[in-house]
């Protein structure tokens, strides 16, 4: 899916939202079901008035929100209002930064803030948050005031934000060359056996769950992008493990894809089926063990505990670090003290 930045007015004031081709062994579907799967955060009724409005076009044509799409159909969401990136407002909400210089930002992004706005997160994001603070940012390729790379809205940890066009084409360059250093902690479902390994396979979009990605191997491959991820274990907890992941490349929900692909699940990762008991005991008091670790930890386990880069202007090589957060800590001390018994 590309989601695309500021759009030029359409006929009858319409603008674009996003654009995409469907997959080449899509099943027939009506487009409001598949849209509901491949937008998040839209519902169904918005789908609907958009196609009563001409305002969903399959190869350019509108239809209506009971056309099935076939494999290869080119489709275009067009709204009455401009997409959020065009209308980008900064707002005052308070930044820990770590590190800043006239060429770049490192941020410590909390669990909970969207790193840049999309369907039905339009504020309190981080770019937000950048703009409000810093003037003229330089875009990147999606329009996106001084974003490098991103984490997920639920991951908590270190991204580096540039200020100059120098530092956004230097620091692009390296994350896309693998020469930058990229570590996370997370705990997932299970004992996992190995003490460190590579995880290896292609990640796209999962062909029923539009919202996941997963991994595609031999035949398929092509239908992903290629991914390596390097994992090692840290801290074994009886059913669950504590491990650190280094990206070697940056896909979409990597690491999470990755560890579910092996058998090992994040912890609580609602998205991908973490927030159910994977592992473990039937007893009534295990399953309230896991549930008041759930509550202490509201979101997926993984953390960006570690950013390395060379600096675009002196070419040093800097690298940052930011302890895991409380809620995991947390977490992870009760499994410390469960798994003792």
């Amino acid at each position: 899916m590309e989601n695309y930045g500021p759009q030029l007015p359409e006929e009858d004031n319409l603008h674009e939202h996003f654009a995409f081709t469907v997959d080449k062994g899509q099943a027939p579907l009506r487009i409001d079901k598949y849209l509901m799967n491949y937008i998040e955060n839209i519902t169904r009724s918005k789908i609907q008035n958009a196609a009563k409005n001409d305002g969903v076009l399959v190869n350019d044509v509108p239809v209506k929100s009971n056309y099935k799409v076939r494999p290869n159909d080119k489709i275009r969401v067009l709204f009455e209002h401009p997409t959020y990136e065009a209308l980008l407002v900064g707002e005052d909400i308070p930044l820990d930064i770590v590190y800043e210089d006239d060429q770049l930002v490192v941020v410590n992004k909390p669990a909970g803030m969207v790193v840049h706005p999309g369907h039905g997160n339009y504020s309190g994001t981080l770019i937000n948050a950048l703009i409000y603070r810093f003037k003229n940012l330089p875009n990147n390729s999606s329009d996106r005031p001084g974003l490098v790379h991103r984490i997920d809205k639920d991951t908590s940890g270190l991204l580096v934000v540039a200020k100059t066009e120098q530092a956004m084409t230097h620091l692009s360059l390296q994350f896309a060359e693998k020469t930058s250093e990229r570590e996370y902690v997370a705990l997932v479902w299970g004992n996992v056996e190995a003490d460190e390994g590579t995880i290896e396979g292609n990640i796209g979009r999962h062909p029923k769950n539009r919202l996941q990605n997963t991994v595609f191997l031999d035949e398929e491959a092509e239908k992903g992008k290629p991914a390596v991820t390097h994992y090692k274990v840290l801290e074994r907890l009886g059913y669950v493990t504590l491990v650190s992941c280094k990206l070697e490349t940056g896909r979409t929900h990597q690491i999470r894809v990755h560890m579910k692909h092996i058998g090992h699940t994040m912890f609580n990762d609602e998205r991908y089926g973490g927030n159910a008991i994977l592992k473990g005991t039937t007893f009534t008091k295990y399953k309230q063990f896991v549930e008041n670790c759930f509550k202490v930890l509201p979101r997926q386990a993984l953390h960006a505990k570690t950013l390395g880069f060379k600096h675009p202007k002196t070419g040093e090589f800097m690298r940052f670090e930011t302890p895991v957060p409380e809620d995991i800590e947390a977490c992870i001390e009760k499994w410390r003290g469960y798994s003792k018994f």
